[in-house]
């Protein structure tokens, strides 16, 4: 068994519980030395993740920088290879801010997970001037108009791909200074502006929530905060949709894909060239424009080593062959304007019924307007953070590549396997490298095979002793039996339960059925389209699978524990996405 994996930090006494929660989405895989130095850790300099967690929670008001030590991660940590969020931390910013609790934070973050331990309150928890400051922080969220910040970051990560050097002309030298010049120096405040936004998200929310609840409606929470339009995570299922359009409409194209999806983009790329069917060179057209804008998504993608859309298109084109196969109903757009129609007409209903409360009425109506900013404006700072790692994945690639041609690395993505200063002295000298490479991606893969503990306190149990993923055994549902999760998009649907747990290869999802996935980051979301509900083993209200599927207007049911293993795949299941349960119709 694996006793250790090459990077780890040192768990904090003063903050002492981890969580897999949220932090899970964006890195779901063993952490590889590279992203340690450039987002954990690199010697005594903490990485980008960890200063932007610290420089936005000072921002917010929640803390001050001198209760956190100065060279030890505090709110991500790597153990076993896992990153986890520290959830002691998040736990005190609820506790010091006004009208919240601990309890808010666990219910953003845990939804309905087991063993999650008790908040105790200790000696410098309660800090009035740091409440006053999170005060000016929540007046600022309900009254301002806009976000000129973020949309700023976006056009200069726009203005990164549009000008993106030919990396192919540039020495490895170049290329290695040109990437960290990204992870160190833009990467750190667009991360910071991710959390901020982020946790100010979490106001509005709240507010909405809360008053759904005390006018006896609280189902009308989730419809309160769907179909907001411009929600950048969303956008790509939106595109693809159309792609998937184009695709159908085609013989010539539609013929390409049904031969599978293998190598699809190079065979739809000489049928381009070709040039005998001019409804395929259109075709390719269309996706290379929508590689350009979107390309830097995929599975894992705060990961640099990780591939992505534009990296191997056929990931992007596997979940274009599914929705060009649904039918027109599933128009994600269509969904999206019933959603926002339904959201406006409960807002008056309820604000009118607010008219003899004129303070709760008013407070109401600016978490209305505040979360239409908030919640796109979450999505886009991720998405600025995304294609800012695009661009320093691309240049590493090309170091990758050249490597593996002279046969110095065993793969374009092995020198992630090194840490910044092991690259840098390959630079120097590739002379010895490739067989450490080699050893530790065969490390990878054992430690991929782990199942970490979602949360612990103090110390996780050893990794010699953590199970291999679906090794323990959970006991099928039967027909007439429930799952009981958290409600994420409001919706009633049935179909055949289809459990994924590789985005890679959707196949087998036909239009229709209920998605069942372990986890979701932005290469699952355009499954999301052909499915008729969305099942997620793990989430949480502000978790990927929910905001994406409030946009889509697809029934979502997240914190669903164990689902992907309780569901049998072709279970006839319901999906009640108002209520959070999944109940049993018939078996395969």
């Amino acid at each position: 068994m694996v006793d250790k994996w090459l990077v780890e930090t040192k768990s904090s006494e003063q903050f002492p519980f981890y969580t897999r929660a949220n932090v899970g989405e964006v890195f779901p895989d063993p952490v590889v030395p590279q992203t340690f130095n450039y987002a954990f850790q690199d010697g005594d300099k903490l990485g980008a993740s960890e200063m932007g967690f610290r420089n936005a929670y000072v921002k917010i008001g929640a803390f001050t920088h001198d209760e956190f030590p100065p060279n030890e991660c505090v709110f991500n940590g790597v153990k076993g290879g896992y990153s986890y969020l520290n959830a002691s931390a998040l736990r005190i910013l609820g506790h010091r801010a006004p009208d919240m609790t601990y309890n808010d934070i666990d219910d953003s973050f845990f939804g309905d997970a087991p063993g999650v331990p008790e908040f105790v309150v200790r000696e410098g928890y309660d800090n009035p001037e740091c409440t006053a400051k999170i005060a000016q922080t929540f007046g600022w969220v309900l009254t301002t108009e806009g976000l000129p910040d973020v949309l700023d970051e976006e056009r200069m990560v726009n203005q990164l791909r549009i000008d993106r050097p030919d990396f192919s002309a540039m020495s490895d030298q170049q290329l290695s200074d040109f990437l960290w010049e990204l992870l160190d120096n833009k990467f750190p405040d667009l991360f910071t502006q991710h959390i901020y936004i982020s946790f100010c998200a979490t106001l509005p929310i709240g507010i909405i929530t809360g008053v759904a609840t005390a006018l006896g409606e609280p189902e009308s929470a989730l419809k309160l905060m769907a179909g907001y339009g411009d929600v950048e995570s969303a956008a790509p299922s939106m595109a693809m949709w159309q792609l998937g359009r184009e695709a159908a409409a085609s013989p010539g194209v539609t013929a390409l894909f049904a031969a599978g999806i293998d190598d699809l983009d190079g065979r739809l790329r000489a049928a381009a060239a070709d040039g005998s069917d001019e409804s395929i060179s259109h075709f390719v057209g269309e996706v290379d424009e929508f590689l350009h804008y979107f390309g830097s998504r995929g599975p894992n993608e705060w990961e640099v080593r990780s591939p992505t859309w534009e990296t191997d298109p056929n990931i992007a084109l596997a979940a274009i062959d599914r929705m060009r196969l649904s039918d027109d109903s599933a128009a994600p757009q269509g969904h999206n304007e019933e959603l926002a129609a339904e959201r406006e007409a409960i807002s008056a209903r309820m604000l009118e019924m607010l008219a003899a409360d004129p303070e709760t009425q008013g407070k109401f109506a600016m978490a209305l307007s505040s979360a239409k900013i908030f919640m796109p404006g979450r999505e886009r700072t991720k998405t600025n953070c995304v294609k800012l790692i695009q661009e320093a994945r691309m240049a590493a690639r090309e170091i990758g590549r050249r490597a593996t041609e002279a046969g110095t690395a065993p793969s374009p993505i092995s020198l992630s396997m090194l840490t910044r200063a092991e690259q840098d002295q390959f630079l120097a000298d590739p002379t010895g490298w490739h067989d450490v490479m080699v050893e530790r991606e065969a490390l990878f893969e054992e430690v991929s095979k782990l199942q970490e503990p979602f949360l612990f306190v103090d110390e996780p149990e050893p990794m010699n002793t953590w199970p291999e993923k679906g090794a323990e055994p959970v006991e099928i549902l039967q027909v007439g039996e429930t799952l009981q999760g958290m409600p994420g998009c409001p919706g009633k649907s049935q179909g055949v339960a289809r459990v994924l747990l590789d985005s890679h290869d959707p196949t087998s999802l036909e239009p229709g059925d209920v998605l069942v996935a372990p986890i979701t980051d932005p290469s699952w979301t355009p499954l999301f389209v052909p499915a008729s509900a969305v099942v997620v083993d793990v989430g949480a209200p502000l978790s990927h699978a929910i905001i994406v599927s409030r946009e889509l207007g697809i029934p979502c049911v997240v914190s669903a524990t164990d689902a992907t293993k309780r569901l049998a795949d072709g279970t006839t299941v319901e999906v009640d996405g108002d209520t959070g349960v999944i109940t049993v119709i018939s078996l395969p």
